[in-house]
């Protein structure tokens, strides 16, 4: 499939980091930005490589995880359009902390480290949407350290599906991940995650389709994962 992007002037709609800029200065953020297209498994970037680029989403999904020396993985978050990555190695002009996989086919806009900075220095407010990512990730991964405490697998399995629903209000939701990909997510062995998913399948909660799993209860999956409902 022919991945398409939007037009030039409104490639930064959306994205909170740059919403408060004026239309000359995103303009010059798009200009010095490049295109970018992700095919599904394909790695954006790997732990420990040089921190070069921002990386604007603007299709698709993203996971972010670690690798431990034995090879296991742990995903620490799915990252989906307007959002952005790797901004925490642009600041500190560190290595990539995490690795990043497209789970979905991606779109995305890489701005180099120097224009990130020169954009930083001269728009304060673009610091202050930068300081308000890293204090959005650093809320994200505390209440994954809580979940790991206060949460059971199967809790655990239900709070990462209401995730990956996103906004939905759908009545059916579609999420197309493997299995092992969503072991990595829940933090559980592949077993111990199907016989969660088999259980919320006999209580009508989803369904699975080869690799795909169609939510059709996210309340119910909500109540399971100790959410508030909205």
């Amino acid at each position: 499939m022919e991945v398409r992007l939007p037009e030039p002037g409104d490639a930064l709609t959306g994205v909170e980091m740059f919403a408060g800029l004026e239309p000359e200065v995103r303009q010059r953020v798009i200009a010095a930005a490049v295109p970018r297209t992700y095919r599904k498994g394909q790695l954006l970037f790997v732990e420990n490589d040089p921190g070069e680029s921002l990386i604007v989403l603007r299709r698709g999904a993203v996971a972010v995880f670690r690798t431990s020396p034995t090879g296991e993985r742990a995903v620490l978050s799915v990252i989906r359009p307007p959002d952005v990555l790797g901004e925490v190695s642009l600041l500190d002009a560190s290595t990539r902390s995490a690795s990043a996989e497209a789970i979905e086919d991606c779109s995305a806009l890489a701005l180099s480290r120097g224009a990130f900075m020169e954009l930083v220095h001269s728009n304060p407010r673009i610091l202050d949407a930068v300081m308000r990512s890293l204090g959005a990730l650093i809320r994200r991964l505390t209440e994954q350290n809580a979940d790991h405490v206060f949460l059971d697998l199967p809790g655990r399995v239900a709070k990462t599906l209401v995730r990956l629903a996103g906004e939905s209000q759908a009545p059916m939701i579609t999420i197309e991940l493997n299995q092992s990909q969503l072991a990595e997510m829940a933090g559980g062995s592949r077993q111990s995650v199907n016989q969660a998913i088999g259980s919320f399948a006999n209580r009508g909660w989803l369904r699975t389709e080869g690799r795909r799993i169609v939510v059709t209860d996210v309340a119910a999956l909500r109540r399971r994962a100790g959410m508030n409902d909205r």
